[in-house]
């Protein structure tokens, strides 16, 4: 094995590992973790408060979630990149973590080595047209949904989340509700899976942070008895719930590029019943880790049969797919091709990787 020097570019909304909510801090934390444990010389550009057996690179001491005098958060965000940049000799290869956009892209053609682009969300067609302006540039898609998005540009590999399967408890055994784990908004579908909890008479808890969304539409739907509220969770408690859970509920309404939850919820055993968009059919696992429906009213009739399936072959599928070693052994075939490829032509930034 070749050993890398690698810069990973972390977010600075908040310190790594989250506490709390923060699934890109995550997988960023995970990703950096795993390459020390492979034995590349990892540099994690973050908040001075993170946690890492990485060297850490921090610009800030911490996060602009944290510090309201922290404004515009754009800029943190671009002189955390620019720092890694302007360092760009004492790596191999550079990979920023992009939480809202690639704006590493203005960067592509200053950069003497790679500089790779992870995009954590679905890019609208008018982003996509933006970032074409930089053809060149190499991205890694999450998803192959993802990667669909975004045809056109230089999507050099596809490489799904890992979670660390061994932080989530498996449970045999759950309780009496279903659970719906994520942000409040319209596309996530919290008030979707209300509506189907009601109807199929199922107690169901809801757990993420509160927000203008929670306290305007959905807070006034929860009594305490058949719709409960668990606020913000931490690990623990997101474990607890989620192993607790008959099924979690994932009635997207807006396309997801991947969706960490359905992973988490497997790692506990808890089979998913979701709607099908984006990246659902590459995550789960049909009559195996959940099932997959095309409409909210054959979800709530299916639903007796993600309960009938085996949790204990849920979780085993979840360890085998998405065990976080996996997704940096990718990383890292992803890493070794951009490198070879940047040593064997003049302008190494100009990269020609496989498109979507």
């Amino acid at each position: 094995m070749t050993r890398l020097r690698i810069a990973q570019i972390a977010p600075v909304a908040t310190a790594l590992p989250p506490s709390g909510s923060g699934s890109v801090e995550l997988i960023t934390w995970l990703l950096t973790e795993g390459l020390v444990r492979r034995g590349h010389d990892v540099t994690l550009f973050a908040t001075g408060d993170t946690q890492t057996s990485a060297r850490l690179a921090a610009v800030y001491p911490h996060g602009y979630w944290h510090d309201e005098s922290m404004w515009p958060w754009e800029l943190y965000e671009m002189l955390n990149l620019a720092a890694a940049v302007e360092r760009a000799s004492e790596f191999d290869v550079i990979h920023f973590q992009a939480a809202y956009y690639p704006m590493s892209l203005g960067f592509a053609r200053l950069c003497p080595v790679p500089l790779l682009q992870t995009l954590h969300h679905s890019p609208s067609p008018e982003e996509v047209r933006l970032w074409a302006r930089y053809p060149e540039a190499p991205f890694v898609a999450i998803s192959r949904e993802q990667a669909r998005l975004l045809s056109g540009l230089n999507v050099f590999d596809t490489v799904l989340h890992g979670i660390d399967t061994d932080a989530f408890v498996f449970r045999e055994t759950p309780g009496e509700y279903v659970l719906f784990l994520g942000r409040f908004t319209d596309g996530k579908g919290v008030l979707n899976a209300i509506d189907i909890a009601r109807k199929a008479d199922l107690r169901i808890i809801l757990a993420a942070p509160e927000d203008d969304y929670y306290r305007e539409k959905v807070a006034p739907l929860v009594d305490g008895e058949h719709v409960l509220y668990a606020g913000e969770v931490g690990h623990a408690q997101k474990v607890a719930l989620l192993g607790g859970a008959r099924a979690l509920l994932y009635p997207v309404q807006a396309g997801e590029p991947f969706g960490l939850v359905l992973a988490e919820a497997m790692a506990c055993g808890t089979p998913v019943a979701a709607l099908d968009r984006g990246a659902v059919r590459e995550v789960i696992d049909e009559g195996v880790t959940g099932r997959i429906f095309s409409n909210e009213r054959s979800l709530r009739e299916g639903l007796p049969a993600v309960f009938a399936l085996d949790r204990r072959r849920v979780r085993d599928r979840a360890v085998e797919r998405f065990g976080a070693m996996r997704m940096v052994d990718e990383y890292v075939g992803v890493y070794e091709r951009l490198v070879h490829a940047s040593r064997g032509t003049a302008q190494p930034q100009y990269l020609a990787g496989r498109r979507a």
